[in-house]
């Protein structure tokens, strides 16, 4: 797998606190790639070291297989951020604002303005002013004006913070579209649980300035002993198959459902032999969630 972002022993120290230290971390081609922490964890530190707005203090990074120190200008034209709150002309319009802001980097031509604007779906706000868009649309326009570059890779820093529940989900499902309709690689930073077990194909948690754990979502979460929600016709048939087995743990048991806990990789072999034996499955399914897993390798941390 194309590693598109990789980062070596990176750090970045303020006096003699490290707000980020010994981050490694590594995003793959196509990756919608979450950095997950709590407020005040190094997200942000992080990010704008990879945009080369902080100088680590410490560390290499690499995007595209070239070392960012050497070639910044090269791969950073394969690059799009937008890292807090995006900041525009209030007075302008969308279309204004973008042609503006693209200029800085090279000449836009109008054309481009209105793709860019009709891919995060304000095409139709292109000549309203931005005075009169919410902060969700704010958001969007920021993404827009990441896009005008055709990136390959967009770096977000907290895109859904501060919106409502319709904000949070357009950008969600803008993210989810532009990496799997436009093949693009997503790395973006939230401390919102639900947000990053919804669209994170891998992840890193930071905690405290350092990487506790890295991976895809799905292999993290089955790394341990997961509880599982289980519905099954007949109950008394089901319980007398189940209750024997050494890797299964029958926890609760009623007319909502069977409570289980299964050691990890053992989910499809109980499904096989429940309906092998004649058992209905109902519905079958986990109940570790990502707060789980983020409270046991942050130690329980309450910050987020």
């Amino acid at each position: 797998m194309e590693a598109v972002l990789k980062t070596f022993d990176l750090g970045k120290r303020f006096g003699k606190r490290w707000a980020a230290r010994d981050i490694n971390l590594e995003v793959h081609r196509g990756d919608i790639f979450c950095f997950l922490g709590p407020n005040g964890a190094g997200k942000s530190t992080t990010i704008r070291m990879i945009l080369t707005l902080l100088r680590p203090t410490a560390g290499t990074i690499q995007l595209f297989g070239l070392d960012l120190h050497k070639h910044r200008r090269e791969v950073l034209a394969r690059v799009g951020g937008i890292v807090e709150k995006p900041d525009f002309y209030l007075y302008l319009s969308a279309s204004k604002n973008l042609e503006l802001l693209g200029s800085m980097t090279r000449r836009i031509k109008r054309d481009e303005v209105m793709e860019a604007l009709a891919r995060v779906g304000l095409k139709a706000r292109a000549h309203d002013k931005v005075q009169t868009f919410s902060h969700g649309m704010k958001q969007r326009l920021g993404i827009a004006q990441a896009l005008l570059t055709r990136p390959e890779l967009i770096i977000l820093d907290e895109p859904t913070t501060g919106l409502d529940p319709q904000g949070m989900k357009d950008v969600r499902e803008l993210i989810q579209r532009l990496a799997q309709e436009e093949g693009m690689t997503i790395f973006l930073s939230s401390h919102l649980l639900s947000e990053i077990e919804q669209v994170a194909t891998r992840m890193a948690v930071v905690h405290r300035g350092e990487v506790v754990a890295q991976g895809s979502v799905s292999e993290l979460l089955a790394q341990e002993a997961t509880d599982y929600a289980l519905q099954a016709s007949p109950v008394k048939k089901t319980l007398k198959l189940i209750e024997p087995i050494p890797w299964v743990k029958v926890l609760s048991s009623g007319d909502a459902g069977i409570e289980l806990r299964l050691e990890p990789g053992r989910a499809a072999e109980l499904n096989r032999l429940l309906v092998t034996n004649r058992v209905e499955v109902l519905s079958f399914y986990p109940r570790r969630t990502l707060e789980d897993f983020f409270l046991k390798v942050t130690k329980g941390t309450p910050e987020i």
